[in-house]
């Protein structure tokens, strides 16, 4: 029996709709090179992204628990932090989150006015370690702790189903078998997830990591880490095979804009694709560039970011002027 069969928790939640399509951008695709891209965006029309996926199995443990009190952590304008106040709260969940400093790009005050309007409860720090103190506080109380990202064992069983759910795509002729796969590596999860999926599959697609966060060996380790813990036997030699880590897009830092990725948000737009500066763009631009290059036939863009209008979610929300001061100096 498959490990994600075994490791699945009964019933499971259903936040998204699956499986979201495969299209094929012909537009950015070589005549030796085709381009694709999994809209993962698209996973539910309030709110997508692949961070559903992982949200799923973790409010569904967190229900089956009778938790009534969600904590999770990210950077301030953390979308995972979003999601998790949304769903939470339609769970009658009440959600907490400690924000940590990042660089100012464009959306993070419209992100963190509408997490503001979800009704989740914000507390700034200025580092991870003072971020783990709060988190382990809060655990001794009785909360229900969500790593950032939603990054752990359990969360990350979301993306196995979502590397199963691409074979059967395959399968179906839906798209050609991907030669190469290319994903922000942010806290680790999704790129784990795609790592353990594919190695339950008959597909012999590799996975371009681009990495988007820092200290970057952290986040690379935990995927690695992450990725060997959710296979067994051979698996676990061979698992990490697949995975080549990409470095050259990640520019001035994690948030901080790139020429690069400001070309593939361009690129991205003529096709209808909306990217984020400090994830998808810098995954699209090593995207684009593997196109380039023609030594892959397939190439296979992972969406990770949300497509939903943010506009339905800002009702109630603060203005950017009326936001606590301790949160608006946590954007640097």
């Amino acid at each position: 029996m498959p490990l994600h069969a075994v490791l699945r928790s009964e019933p499971m939640l259903e936040l998204g709709s699956y499986p979201t399509p495969v299209i094929r951008l012909a537009s950015l695709s070589t005549p030796g090179s085709a381009l694709w891209i999994k809209r993962d965006d698209q996973t539910n029309p309030t709110y997508g992204g692949n961070k559903l996926r992982k949200l799923e199995r973790l409010l569904d443990d967190a229900r089956q628990k009778g938790a009534r009190r969600i904590v999770t952590v990210g950077a301030v304008g953390s979308h995972h932090v979003l999601a998790t106040g949304i769903f939470g709260a339609a769970l009658g969940m009440r959600v907490e989150a400690v924000l940590l400093p990042r660089p100012d790009s464009p959306g993070v005050l419209t992100t963190l006015c509408a997490t503001v309007a979800q009704g989740v409860a914000l507390c700034p720090a200025e580092s991870y370690a003072e971020a783990r103190q709060r988190l382990q506080a809060w655990a001794a109380e009785g909360a229900y702790v969500i790593p950032a990202g939603g990054s752990n064992r359990l969360g990350t069983l979301g993306i196995i189903d979502a590397a199963v759910e691409l074979a059967l795509q395959v399968r179906a002729g839906a798209l050609p078998e991907p030669d190469l796969i290319v994903v922000p590596l942010g806290s680790g999860g999704t790129v784990a997830g795609l790592l353990a999926g594919l190695e339950q599959t008959e597909l012999r697609t590799r996975v371009l990591a681009v990495t988007v966060a820092e200290p970057a060996k952290v986040f690379e380790q935990r995927a690695r880490s992450l990725a060997k813990s959710l296979v067994s036997g051979a698996a676990r030699e061979r698992v990490l095979e697949r995975l080549q880590i990409e470095r050259g897009y990640l520019g001035g830092g994690y948030g901080v804009a790139s020429a690069q990725g400001a070309h593939a948000c361009a690129e991205a737009a003529r096709v209808g694709i909306a990217l984020d500066a400090t994830y998808t763009a810098k995954a699209f631009a090593a995207a684009l560039a593997r196109v380039a290059l023609g030594r892959e036939r397939t190439i296979l863009y992972w969406q990770t970011l949300s497509s939903a209008a943010l506009t339905p979610l800002l009702r109630g929300a603060p203005l950017e002027s009326e936001l606590e001061p301790s949160l608006r100096r946590l954007i640097r």
